[in-house]
Order: structure tokens, then C-alpha cells, then sequence
């Protein structure tokens, strides 16, 4: 570092050779790497060697010292770990506690002899639960959607169709298998089945709360209990069914219910693109966060769409600014009002004084990535960047 320094190295330089050369070139996603270099932005600045810069709130860099030095300094001035240290909210840390005691108390329910039964106020033997559990997702669970009839009975096949379409055989695809090994279950229960290690595995998810794995191989990605998940899932189904029934765009569309919503913000692009003879590639699109909610809107817009669903987490969205807002505290995932969503070209795309913030569908991040909206704000976008500012799909 200090050679570096001693041949007037630019910092830009220095940054991208740390950021994206060196340590960045190891990080395989982009947003991780857009968190390094903005670490990097913020930290490793002239400001370091002239003492001027808080490494963290109350903790100054240090003057010049050796190895020794160091350590004694942060030993001595460092403050206690907290989020503050790293750019994040306090909420942080309680969603990570309560994320931890969650798991161990999952971890303790499963731990639990297999063979308990009721006994005094145990409610029933362990098949008892599981049968009650099987018979109720049974009774509630809507028939599959008829694709076919659907297609036959729509003229007008335009990209929001489409996507309605694929929806309602995705959901198809899952009921039908949740349906399926649901009887063959309740079968083995009444002894006409040899109970297979398949039929274990579900019998197990029911009787902790958990989602099945070979229905969460055809599902959504989801982080809730099964009876969250399946009460969930009737309201997609809900949905889906009103908006099949004339295939008419709702007025607000619930984004958080589809199981590829990538797919529904494509069509709002190809949509634009076949209106006004746009290539497609040279197109993005533009968000703007509304005042009003769901009941607030009569008729969905000329173009583009009107979504709602999303939740904020490491910050909020302040209503009466139009822009991000630090979080209140213990408000993990506030709701966002609806959002007017339409496609403009590539050179429209506003900039200045905007949060480029990641879309998930739910709180693992990572893999479950959808898109990234432009967002007003009045603070410097690393700001966000640091307290790990996203949109949530799922609270």
C-alpha cells in the first residue's frame, strides 16, 4: 500500500485495483462487488493520511504508528460491534437475532422423539396431526387451472397474457403435485400403501410446518411455515383467477404473487416496445413510487403497470418526500405504496440524485434477485449501498 502510495498511485486507480482486481475479481456477485467498492469509496480516500476520516462513528483513523500500534488502537478506541460500525440500521441486528432464535427453535421441535404422542393435552398422536394437516390443504385446495380452455376462449394474445398463461401452468404443475402425493400419503396412513421414504419426507414437512421439498421444487422461492405458505398460495391462486376471468390487466397487480415476476416486468417493456416500435434492447424502465395504495386506484393506467407487494428493508420509503427515509426502529420491512412501472428508453433513464435498489423475492437475497429500480434520494447513494438498502417480494 504505502509503495503504491509513494508513486502517486490515483485513489480511483487504487480502488479498482483493491476493489475489483485484487479481492473484488473473488466476488462472484455484482451487488457484493458494488458493496466492496463502495467500502472502498468511502474508507480509502486522501482523507485517510491526513486524519480527518471516522473509520466508523467515533473510531477517527489513527496517526501514523507501526504494526504494534495498530493493534493497541484498535483495542483501546475501537467502539463496541454494533451496526452503526458497518453503515447498517439497528434493525439489522434484530432480524438477525430473531432469524437466530427462530432456527433454534426449529432446530429444538425436530429434535423431539418421533414416537410422542398425545398424552395429556398433546392433542392427538404424531399420524393424527399429520392426517389433520393432509385433510385440510386437501379440502381447501382449488382444481387446477384448465390452460387449454383458457387459450381457446382468448383472442388477444398480448404480452401480459402470456405471462398470465404460464402463471396458471406453473400453478397447475404445483397443485397437481401437491395433490398427488397428498393422496398417496393419506393412502399409506390407512395401510393400502407401503409408506416410501417420499412419503416419510412429507409426512415429516407436515408435521413440523414445513414446505415439502418436492412441492418447493415447483413453487416459489418462500422463507414462511407451510400453513403461511399455503394460505399464501390460495391468494395467487385467487388472483389468477380474477385476472383469467377476462384476462384484463388488473388495476394494481400484485407482483409479489407471480412466480416469475421478471416475467411480468418483460412484458411491460415488450408492450411498450410493440406500441411504439422500439427496439427492446434499448429499453428499461422507469418506477415511480405513488402516494396511494391498492383501494386508491379504479382502473389500471394507458400504459405500463400499477404494482403493489413490495416491502423495504434497511430503510423506508417516506410518502410526504417521495424518497428513502432512514428506518424506524423496529419497523423491519415496511410496506411500499404502489408503484407506477413503464418502459423508456435506455437515454431517459434518470441518474442524478437516484438509488439503484436491488429487487428480491425474499429475504435470502442472492438467488432470489428479480430487477433493480431507480429510486428517489436525497442522500448519497452509498449510504444505501452500505445498510444493504433492497425491495422484498416476501417480508
Amino acid at each position: 500500500m504505502s509503495n503504491l502510495l509513494s508513486l502517486q498511485v490515483p485513489w480511483t486507480d487504487l480502488r479498482y485495483l483493491f476493489g475489483e482486481i485484487m479481492y473484488g475479481g473473488h466476488i462472484t456477485d455484482d451487488w457484493d462487488r458494488r458493496l466492496c467498492r463502495t467500502y472502498l469509496e468511502e474508507y480509502m480516500k486522501a482523507e485517510m493520511l491526513e486524519g480527518e476520516l471516522n473509520l466508523a462513528p467515533g473510531f477517527p483513523v489513527p496517526s501514523n504508528s507501526d504494526y504494534k500500534g495498530y493493534h493497541a488502537y484498535i483495542d483501546d478506541v475501537l467502539p463496541p460491534e454494533s451496526p452503526y460500525l458497518y453503515g447498517l440500521h439497528p434493525n439489522a441486528e434484530i432480524g438477525f437475532l430473531t432469524a437466530t432464535s427462530d432456527n433454534l427453535f426449529k432446530t429444538v421441535l425436530e429434535m423431539q422423539p418421533r414416537d410422542a404422542g398425545g398424552g395429556e393435552g398433546g392433542g392427538g398422536t404424531r399420524e393424527e396431526k399429520v392426517k389433520q394437516v393432509l385433510d385440510e390443504i386437501l379440502e381447501k385446495l382449488p382444481d387446477d387451472f384448465n390452460v387449454q380452455e383458457m387459450m381457446a376462449r382468448c383472442e388477444d394474445r398480448n404480452p401480459y397474457v402470456v405471462v398470465a398463461f404460464q402463471e396458471c401452468e406453473r400453478m397447475s404443475m404445483l397443485t397437481s403435485e401437491m395433490r398427488r402425493s397428498l393422496r398417496e400419503l393419506d393412502l399409506g396412513l390407512k395401510g393400502e400403501l407401503t409408506i416410501t421414504a417420499d412419503m416419510e419426507d412429507l409426512s415429516n414437512a407436515l408435521f413440523f410446518d414445513h414446505v415439502p421439498g418436492s412441492w418447493e421444487r415447483r413453487a416459489y422461492p418462500s422463507m414462511a411455515t407451510l400453513a403461511a405458505w399455503f394460505s399464501d398460495l390460495l391468494l395467487r391462486i385467487k388472483e389468477l383467477e380474477s385476472w383469467t376471468s377476462d384476462f384484463c390487466l388488473p388495476n394494481v397487480v400484485w407482483l409479489s404473487g407471480f412466480f416469475n415476476p421478471q416475467s411480468f416486468l418483460t412484458a411491460i417493456e415488450q408492450s411498450m416496445a410493440r406500441k411504439n416500435e422500439w427496439p427492446l434492447d434499448k429499453m428499461t424502465l422507469s418506477v415511480d413510487v405513488t402516494k396511494k395504495n391498492k383501494e386508491d386506484f379504479n382502473s389500471p393506467p394507458r400504459e405500463g403497470a400499477y404494482v403493489h407487494g413490495l416491502f423495504m428493508e434497511g430503510a423506508r420509503w417516506d410518502t410526504q418526500t417521495g424518497m428513502i427515509a432512514d428506518s424506524r426502529l423496529k419497523e423491519l420491512t415496511p410496506n411500499m405504496p404502489v408503484v407506477f412501472i413503464k418502459a423508456i428508453p435506455v437515454d431517459k433513464q434518470e441518474t442524478k440524485n437516484v438509488y439503484e435498489c436491488p429487487v428480491y423475492k425474499t429475504r435470502q437475497r442472492g438467488p432470489t434477485y428479480v430487477w433493480n429500480f431507480f429510486l428517489k434520494t436525497k442522500e448519497n447513494p452509498a449510504k444505501w449501498t452500505l445498510a444493504g438498502v433492497a425491495l422484498l417480494l416476501s417480508a
